[in-house]
């Protein structure tokens, strides 16, 4: 039933961003979820995984000389599934399903699109990720991973995609695009990787590190997870879920990826029960309240608690500014303007350092009103910056 609820809510929130945006073009794109597996995998920390499975999706076709890819990096709580739908009568296409398709502003008649599930993905229990974590099992135990499954860096991420290009024969980029986590790991790829890409688009990204405020942020996401007994220092598998500190988790990721405004707008002072007022007594709850944390136990039902703590640790541990120098191509940043995760500054300042370095750097705003969300949900509107940009 969480589950149904999920896709429910997905499916509401993107209506109400096209609404607000545009529609979809008509001809949808009918992809499917395939798997790359890597034995043994090493991660950039010298541990050894015996086995790593990550989904991925494709979009278009690849050209002759293999010149024509974009790798598309998902953001903290995505997945692979960027455009299309799997069947024709989903209720939602993929995320970015605005600017991905044919003729559109990542065209699918020009360009093979290629989406990967991160390791140590969130939603590992959403049956269109495939994704290995401390929820996989365990080969030398036959039980979950838990809190022994090695520390993964977003230099992991990145080299799970590699392996796939490499297997597709594909040793060029015509450009790697991610929004918020998905920018980070793009900026990663420029950093490891210097001029595989000739374009990097950056969307609400946190520039070449997370600095101390956003750490410390990701930190409040993480803190109910750990403060739940349930959770039992991650060795919860045969026991109770941490379910509700993970809601609260879930819940405060959304309060930091909307804007304040958006946030009036939708629920203002409302209360949950109209003829409960929270004045009379401390468990009358506002609508805001009530409904993020009900939307947090939703997604809850897909998400798994300690997926949630690694791969925020993996964002943590991102910090690139001393490979800035040996960077190339061309980098276009696009942040929010009403962005409380990572403010429009970030993206500037990055553009200014790489522009000091000799690098072609650009800054495009989103002005939709929706916070950090509208380099998802309102992601077409900069589309046609996009569009200019891949030329």
């Amino acid at each position: 039933m969480g589950f149904i609820k999920l896709k429910q809510w997905m499916c509401r929130s993107l209506l109400l961003a096209l609404s607000l945006t545009g529609s979809v073009s008509a001809e949808t794109l009918l992809v499917q979820k395939q798997t790359l597996e890597i034995a043994p995998f090493t991660t950039f920390n010298g541990e050894t995984i015996a086995q790593v499975r990550v989904g991925y999706e494709t979009y278009g076709n690849l050209n002759a000389d293999k010149s024509n890819a974009i790798l598309i990096t998902h953001y903290f709580s995505g997945s692979s599934h960027a455009a299309g739908k799997y069947r024709a009568d989903d209720a939602q296409a993929g995320y970015w399903d605005a600017i991905i398709g044919p003729g559109k502003a990542i065209d699918t008649n020009r360009f093979f699109v290629v989406s990967v599930d991160t390791l140590v993905n969130l939603a590992v229990h959403d049956p269109n990720v495939i994704t290995t974590g401390p929820a996989s099992i365990d080969p030398k135990t036959n039980k979950p991973y838990g809190m022994t499954f090695p520390v993964i860096s977003v230099g992991d991420f990145v080299q799970t995609q590699k392996a796939l290009l490499d297997r597709f024969g594909i040793n060029k980029l015509h450009a790697v695009v991610g929004a918020s986590g998905g920018a980070i790991q793009a900026l990663q790829w420029a950093a490891t990787h210097p001029g595989f890409a000739e374009r990097t688009v950056a969307v609400i990204g946190p520039g070449f590190k997370l600095d101390a405020h956003s750490i410390a942020e990701l930190d409040t996401w993480l803190q109910p997870i750990v403060l739940d007994p349930n959770w039992r220092q991650g060795d919860y598998y045969a026991h109770s879920l941490p379910n509700f500190g993970l809601a609260h988790a879930l819940r405060n990721v959304t309060i930091a990826a909307l804007s304040s405004d958006w946030l009036d707008k939708q629920y203002g002072r409302q209360w949950h029960d109209p003829h409960q007022s929270p004045a009379q007594a401390f468990q009358h709850a506002f609508k805001i309240s009530s409904e993020l944390l009900k939307r947090g136990f939703d997604r809850a039902a897909v998400v798994d608690a300690n997926h949630f703590l690694y791969t925020a640790r993996a964002y943590q541990l991102f910090d690139v500014s001393d490979r800035v120098p040996a960077m190339k191509g061309r980098f276009l940043f696009i942040p929010a303007k009403t962005d409380r995760i990572f403010p429009p500054a970030m993206s500037h300042q990055a553009a200014e350092i790489l522009r000091k370095n000799g690098v072609q750097a650009e800054v495009v705003e989103i002005d939709g009103g929706m916070g950090h969300l509208d380099g998802v949900f309102r992601i077409q509107l900069a589309g046609q910056a996009i569009k200019d940009f891949l030329q």
